[in-house]
């Protein structure tokens, strides 16, 4: 049945579905696990480096966004590029326009306006990445949220994308628990990673952190 209405994107099938924009999240499925937590005192990220060659250098999971804001990626690197240098744009107009950091959930809005715009015209093709934006701004604190290739996000208290995400998420849900520091987020996010994972060692070359603290805004 799918075979009639998933060669255009904007297509829907009798039961409401849009079978590219399916076909997109199971793109992210084959990527690396990547874990957010937030925490009382930051947001942790924790994502899975599956290394496809001994002779590459870099197979980054993390990406800084603006001096507030950083994200794990899950998908397609190639589209992930894209959306963090457009991230990356409109969070330096908003600071020259306004002299301040752009709000973290109006950038990641502000993102999602354009991978949902890839959902409803027709020659294109959804984005095959899903992300978790960790940030602080003045007006909410800390901040974690999840976005998919339909344009769709939320924020989340802890949340998992990419391979296994499901038993990640799972995990998430029993053992979190509110007031949650960050070194428990971080222990929290190793114990998952190491559950779900298809290495059985979690060393400093499969892995990869990234934090969003007070010592962060202190320091600046």
């Amino acid at each position: 049945m799918s075979r009639r209405y998933d060669s255009r994107t904007t297509i829907f099938s009798p039961e409401g579905r849009l079978y590219q924009v399916e076909y997109a999240m199971e793109a992210i499925g084959n990527a690396g696990t990547a874990i957010g937590i937030l925490s009382k005192d930051g947001v942790v990220l924790v994502g899975e480096k599956k290394v496809t060659s001994k002779l590459l250098t870099s197979t980054e999971k993390m990406y800084k966004i603006d001096d507030h804001v950083a994200c794990a990626v899950a998908g397609i690197m190639s589209d992930a590029n894209i959306l963090i240098n457009t991230a990356r744009v409109q969070a330096q107009r908003y600071t020259f326009s306004y002299q301040e950091p752009m709000p973290v959930e109006q950038l990641v809005q502000s993102l999602c306006d354009t991978k949902q715009g890839y959902t409803q015209f027709g020659g294109l093709r959804p984005f095959g990445v899903s992300f978790l934006f960790a940030g602080w701004d003045k007006n909410y604190g800390f901040q974690l949220y999840m976005s998919d290739p339909s344009g769709n996000y939320g924020g989340w208290k802890a949340a998992a994308i990419g391979a296994n995400n499901q038993a990640a998420q799972s995990m998430l849900k029993q053992d979190y628990k509110d007031e949650i520091t960050r070194e428990e987020a971080v222990q929290l996010a190793l114990k998952v990673l190491s559950k779900t994972m298809d290495s059985t060692s979690l060393t400093s070359d499969k892995l990869e952190q990234a934090e969003v603290n007070f010592r962060l805004f202190w320091e600046s």
